[in-house]
């Protein structure tokens, strides 16, 4: 007998839905739009400050500079591993621009680029893909959270920062960066809810790049795009063109002064795509064909900028020779530092574990302090 059989099973017998229930909020503002928003080769595009936009042009082709070296350092062995970010480079770099000094930047282990446009050295940016310090910065010093390899684990902190901030009425935005591939962990559904609950002034960047490692986004989500995720936890979700830097720069401004102004956090999604493999361990032509890529470089987010900026006369050949020559300072600068070995001394190892060294952790320091001294004397 099923529960619809039951004597009394009918309609009107039915307990009405307890009057205590209702919506948190409307959930048509919250939705996304149906297609990325674009506003390079659009009519949009001429409201465009030239002024930004320069120097969005110079950042971008550093950006490109940088990930080509930083790849050649790997094959070099000046580097561990390299996760590039050719063909993301208009997100990072618009993630770098939107913040104020005072705010704060969470990016994942492939942000370095990000990292590197808001003001830090790029040595110190690669040290922990250098295989040497876990950060080779002081955090607060830059506003900038550590590179973070376990995928996700950075948002739950940014969301904490960006509220106890807000508890002591500090003017600060976080920024935190994630790939599609993190979409899947706990932590971004557990940053997301909180952040909504809170009203964190936090602002959540997914790169959807199309593969996490080599799994397709249509194997991991059956969302329509993974922006709607945001109406489930009660924040606007954005679609954005992710190669399009004027676009992405504008929406990541929108949804930064609405957190800064109390609105509370934004989910935003960036289509973008990445050119090269996961990182030089990958063999990317295992999961995807040539001619997917071939299709993607149409859509180059330097070529996309440098189009349109020449077409309306905010960008010349010298404006273009000037981008390309400081990009070249930088990679030959990048380049010598790194090839210089670094000067390691085992005993740091004991140097941050506690603020206070334990007594195993002392008599682990004297063990390898001895067998340092008895190899010298040897």
């Amino acid at each position: 007998m099923t529960v619809q059989e039951l004597p009394g099973a009918g309609a009107s017998h039915r307990s009405p839905t307890p009057p205590a229930w209702s919506p948190r909020t409307d959930p048509a503002p919250l939705l996304p739009d149906p297609e990325p928003y674009r506003v390079l080769g659009t009519p949009a595009a001429e409201k465009l400050d030239p002024e930004l936009m320069r120097r969005c042009y110079a950042e971008l082709v550093r950006g490109r500079r940088y990930n080509a070296q930083a790849t050649a350092l790997t094959r070099q062995g000046r580097l561990a591993v390299y996760p590039s970010t050719v063909g993301q480079e208009a997100c990072e770099i618009a993630a770098a621009l939107v913040l104020q000094e005072q705010d704060w930047l969470f990016p994942s282990y492939r942000d370095t680029l990000a990292a590197v446009a808001r003001g830090l050295d790029p040595v110190q940016a690669l040290t922990l893909l250098r295989g040497d310090w876990h950060t080779g910065y002081d955090p607060r010093e830059h506003r900038i959270a550590p590179l973070s390899t376990p995928l996700a684990t950075q948002l739950p902190h940014a969301v904490g920062l960006a509220h106890a901030a807000r508890l002591r009425g500090d003017d600060v935005v976080a920024l935190a960066m994630i790939g599609d591939g993190g979409t899947s962990e706990g932590d971004f559904h557990e940053a997301l809810n909180f952040a909504a609950v809170w009203q964190a002034p936090v602002v959540f960047l997914v790169q959807n790049n199309g593969f996490a490692i080599s799994v397709p986004l249509a194997k991991q989500t059956a969302a329509p795009t993974l922006a709607h995720k945001a109406v489930g936890y009660g924040m606007p979700g954005r679609l954005v063109d992710g190669n399009d830097i004027a676009a992405v720069h504008e929406v990541l401004s929108e949804a930064v002064r609405r957190a800064r102004s109390g609105g509370g956090p934004t989910l935003i999604e960036a289509v973008t795509y990445r050119m090269e493999a996961h990182t030089n361990a990958d063999d990317a032509t295992r999961y995807r064909g040539d001619a997917e890529v071939e299709a993607w470089k149409a859509h180059d987010p330097v070529d996309l900028l440098e189009r349109e900026l020449t077409a309306r006369g905010i960008l010349d050949a010298a404006g273009i020779e000037t981008a390309k020559e400081a990009a070249e300072q930088m990679a030959a600068a990048l380049r010598e530092r790194m090839n210089a070995d670094p000067v390691l001394n085992p005993m740091d190892l004991f140097e941050h574990v506690y603020a206070e060294q334990t007594g195993r952790l002392r008599e682990q320091a004297d063990m390898l302090r001895a067998e340092l001294d008895a190899e010298e004397q040897s």
